[in-house]
C-alpha cells in the first residue's frame, strides 16, 4: 500500500474549515518563501501553495500577476525555487503544494520536476493548464510513483461528467474555483454560484471540495466552508505581502480569515 502524503494525512484527519493559503515565491523578496511559509503555519494556516512564477500568467488577475513579475525580476527561478526549498521541512509541518503553469514545468523536465519536488518534502502540484487527458496518459505515472497529489481545477461550467472524471483521477481535494473568471475578484455568492456549489456538493465525490477566488475575509472563508471542506486565500494575501512590515501582520491576517 502506497504511504499518504501530508496532505492525504490532512484530508484524512480534518474535513471542514481548512484553511489554504497562496503565496508567490520570490515575492517581495527573493529569499523570504520559507520564512512567509513557516509564519504561516505558526500562525494557523492548514496547508500552503507556493506559486512559482511565470512571465505569462493566464488565469492571474493583476495582484497575483505583479507578485510574479517582481519575483521574476527578483531572480525567482524554479532552480531558486527547489534550492530554497531544501530547508523547508525543517522549519515547516504542514502540507505544500507547488502552484504554477505547465511550461517551465516541461522545460524543467516532467519527471525530474516531480522527483525534486517529492524529495524536497512537496506533497502535491496545481497546474492549471495541464489538461487532464495530457496528465493521465502522459505524466500521472510520475506524479503517483513520487507520491505527489495532482490538484484540478472545476469551474461553474464543467460539466458533471467531467467532474466525476476528476474525481476519479484525484486522491486528496478537488480545487473548486467561485467563478470562471481570474483570481483576485470577490466571492459574490449569486444564485448561480449556489446553485454550482449545491450541485457540487450533492454529487457526493469521495474528494473533498476547496474552494478558491475571491476569498478575503471571514465572511468569504465561512460562505465557502458552509459548501465544502475548506478554502484557499490568494490575492488577498499577496496584496498584504505588498505592506511595509509584512511579516508581522501574517498572524493577524489569518485570525481575520479564520476565527
Amino acid at each position: 500500500m502506497r504511504l499518504m502524503n501530508r496532505l492525504q494525512k490532512l484530508f484524512g484527519t480534518k474535513n471542514n474549515n481548512l484553511l489554504s493559503i497562496y503565496f508567490t515565491a520570490g515575492y517581495p523578496e527573493l529569499n523570504t518563501s520559507i520564512h512567509i511559509a513557516e509564519a504561516l503555519e505558526k500562525a494557523g494556516a492548514d496547508f500552503l501553495e507556493i506559486g512559482f512564477p511565470y512571465s505569462d500568467p493566464v488565469a492571474d488577475g493583476p495582484t497575483i500577476q505583479h507578485s510574479s513579475e517582481q519575483a521574476l525580476e527578483n531572480g525567482m527561478t524554479l532552480n531558486v525555487l527547489f534550492e530554497q526549498l531544501k530547508e523547508l521541512r525543517n522549519r515547516v509541518n504542514i502540507p505544500v503544494l507547488l502552484m504554477g503553469y505547465f511550461n517551465p514545468i516541461v522545460q524543467y523536465g516532467v519527471e525530474r520536476f516531480c522527483k525534486t519536488a517529492a524529495e524536497l518534502g512537496v506533497d502535491g502540484m496545481i497546474i492549471p493548464d495541464l489538461p487532464m487527458y495530457e496528465y493521465e496518459t502522459l505524466y500521472a505515472k510520475y506524479f503517483t510513483g513520487n507520491n505527489l497529489s495532482n490538484i484540478f481545477l472545476v469551474t461553474p461550467q464543467t460539466s458533471e461528467e467531467r467532474i466525476r472524471k476528476i474525481d476519479e483521477l484525484s486522491n486528496s481535494f478537488i480545487y473548486l474555483l467561485s467563478s470562471s473568471s481570474i483570481t483576485g475578484g470577490s466571492l459574490n455568492v449569486s444564485d448561480n454560484i449556489e446553485a454550482y456549489y449545491k450541485r457540487v456538493k450533492a454529487m457526493e465525490l469521495k474528494n473533498p471540495a476547496i474552494i478558491g477566488f475571491g476569498i478575503s475575509n471571514a465572511d468569504n472563508f465561512e460562505k465557502a466552508c458552509s459548501y465544502a471542506g475548506g478554502a484557499i486565500v490568494g490575492s488577498a494575501f499577496v496584496k498584504l505581502l505588498g505592506q511595509e512590515n509584512y511579516m508581522e501582520k501574517i498572524p493577524g491576517f489569518i485570525r481575520s480569515i479564520k476565527h
